[in-house]
């Protein structure tokens, strides 16, 4: 027995180290721009029901302010507050740059813009990791030095199920990603020309179920359901605007004496040179259903202020109300931006997979709380973030709360091929080899009937030098 023990030991500590599973985790965040979280309850959708079930349901997912698609969207994968990652609207002015930058604009694709923070793409990369990802807001910046081992460059018109497709099959890949995300315009652009109270939504709605559905039959059919963990969110929700509740600044203050900066409902201001305090004095009181804050006064728990492309003044609308310069442009009937603290604004959080519980259901949790999770899940050190697992834990099994084990943060990742892996595995095969033939020897010698043997002072000598090796 002791001759079984010593060899299992050793196997222990020369043999590779494998998880309980024996396979490597894999997760999937899918993001439907404007999915409130209340839009399951409208229209029959089996497939967002059927997640729920498999898997864990947050009511109210209490996302960053702005609550806009670039910050929200960055949050997911950074955990950090905007005013801490840097992406602080879908449009900015960075007065060190002196440059403007909005989702249409070229300076969309410039590196320095979004490298006040690194997305989990590329710390899973850094770390060993294989990223990919399907029109994800910024996952076609090179950021780092990097962009994701996988990526589609950003095309509207691209259909949801050749999104699908190509993630899946990076997934399959002989070198496959652990890490995937997945973007779809749907229903933010429907939100905002029809508005979320519009029976013209339902069909919006039950069609995006179909997609999931469409994707859910894809990991089926490719044998990769029962191991991707699959996280379905979005960015923000949305709140019905109405035409008499318009908020127009060319009725109080001068347009040349100011820029503007991104749009409605929160919207900065940067006061021409010398004319902040008639700027500022001429807005704070103009209507009672638009909020003025100068900067420094922004209130804390937004978490909106420690930023220089945060504008000097910001005007914010109550909800359902829009600010405009004048009438003259399009009127949208459904926006998101607002208050974060507003139930409308909150996203929908469903997940399921082998790092989940099942049928559970969480009452509230941060968007910022969605990185370490995700780090978590994948065995990543995270970051510096905002958010905290903590906070989350309870929505993951138990099988996953054992298996936990990070993956260091490799500062750089070579661009050649590694074969360390297999030179380890070479290496431990051997000495394995090396100690049987010992131990086979050594149990023989002992079954032997008892002999002058001149030469046993060199055996147990011999052996200790073998496990030298």
């Amino acid at each position: 027995m002791l001759h079984v023990y010593k060899l299992s030991c050793w196997l222990a500590l020369v043999l590779p180290f494998s998880s309980g599973s024996g396979k490597e985790k894999k997760l999937l965040l899918v993001s439907f721009d404007g999915f409130r979280w209340d839009y399951v309850n409208r229209v029959p959708t089996p497939n967002f029901d059927a997640l729920m079930r498999e898997g864990v349901q947050v009511d109210r997912v209490e996302n960053i302010y702005v609550t806009k698609t670039l910050p929200n969207h960055y949050t997911l994968v950074t955990g950090l507050y905007a005013e801490n990652h840097g992406i602080v609207g879908n449009e900015m002015y960075d007065p060190i740059f002196n440059m403007s930058f909005s989702m249409e604009g070229e300076g969309f694709y410039e590196s320095r813009w979004w490298e006040e923070a690194v997305p989990l793409w590329v710390t899973n990369q850094k770390a060993g990791g294989r990223s990919g990802a399907a029109m994800w807001p910024g996952s076609d910046v090179e950021i780092g030095g990097t962009y994701p081992v996988r990526y589609l460059p950003y095309n509207a018109s691209v259909p949801f199920e050749t999104r699908v497709e190509k993630l899946i099959h990076w997934f399959l890949e002989q070198e496959p990603i652990d890490f995937g995300v997945l973007y779809w315009e749907e229903p933010d652009e429907s939100g905002h020309r029809f508005g979320p109270e519009s029976s013209q939504l339902d069909d919006v709605i039950a069609d995006i179920d179909e997609k999931l559905g469409f994707l859910r039959n894809e990991l089926k059919k490719n044998r990769l359901y029962d191991d991707v963990d699959l996280i379905v969110t979005s960015d923000h929700g949305m709140t019905q605007l109405f035409s008499e509740k318009i908020i127009q600044l060319d009725s109080y203050v001068k347009p040349d004496l100011y820029t503007w900066i991104d749009k409605s409902p929160v919207v900065g201001i940067l006061p021409k040179e010398g004319y902040f305090d008639e700027v500022y004095s001429s807005l704070l009181d103009a209507n009672p259903n638009m909020m003025v804050y100068k900067k420094e006064d922004v209130p804390e728990h937004f978490h909106y202020k420690h930023n220089i492309r945060i504008m000097p003044i910001l005007l914010e609308a109550k909800e359902g109300w829009s600010i405009v310069k004048n009438r003259s442009g399009d009127f949208m009937l459904g926006n998101h931006g607002y208050d974060s603290s507003l139930t409308s604004m909150h996203p929908v959080f469903i997940a399921r997979g082998p790092a989940f519980r099942k049928g559970y259901n969480k009452d509230s949790m941060r968007s910022v709380d969605l990185y370490p999770l995700m780090c978590h899940i994948l065995g990543l050190q995270p970051l510096a973030n905002n958010g905290s697992l903590a906070n989350v834990q309870d929505l993951l099994s138990e099988r996953s709360d054992k298996d936990s084990t990070p993956r260091p943060y490799i500062p750089a990742r070579p661009t050649e091929p590694s074969y360390a892996w297999a030179l380890g595995s070479l290496l431990g095969a051997a000495l394995v080899v090396s100690f049987l033939l010992v131990f086979v020897r050594q149990v023989t010698l002992q079954q032997l009937p008892a002999l002058a043997l001149h030469n046993r002072e060199i055996s147990q000598p011999l052996l200790q030098e073998e496990l030298r090796l």
